[in-house]
């Protein structure tokens, strides 16, 4: 299930313009909201380590684990929440520009981090 991964690291690159589809998101829980954020924030970070990002590298490598983390929370989501892979895909990328956009990647990660080691991957 590399795919997803690689799938929403492409889309990071074209975080200028808005989907559609995330505009019609629907409403999710904290908690699915939370895996989401700590997904998207986990391939920012893993796409910034790959490109040597020196500020990236003050966090653990994300390729493997965080790409793990990613696939597993965007499946639990689409089933307990009841969406398609396009919703997901939506919701994944509007947590991606809101960390990228709003400088609090640095903010989330502490949690997120937590996150991923209570996950046991």
């Amino acid at each position: 299930m590399k795919t997803g991964f690689a799938l929403l690291l492409a889309s990071l690159a074209a975080l200028a313009s808005p989907p559609a589809a995330a505009q019609d998101a629907p409403q999710l829980s904290l908690e699915h909201r939370m895996r989401l954020r700590c997904s998207a924030a986990f391939a920012l970070v893993a796409k910034a380590q790959q490109e040597g990002d020196v500020e990236a590298r003050a966090y653990p490598p994300l390729a493997e684990r965080g790409r793990e983390y990613f696939v597993r929370s965007a499946a639990e989501v689409m089933d307990a929440a009841g969406l398609d892979r396009a919703q997901v895909s939506a919701a994944l990328t509007e947590e991606a520009r809101e960390l990228s956009q709003g400088a609090t990647l640095d903010q989330v990660m502490p949690v997120c981090l937590r996150a991923l080691d209570d996950s046991g991957l």
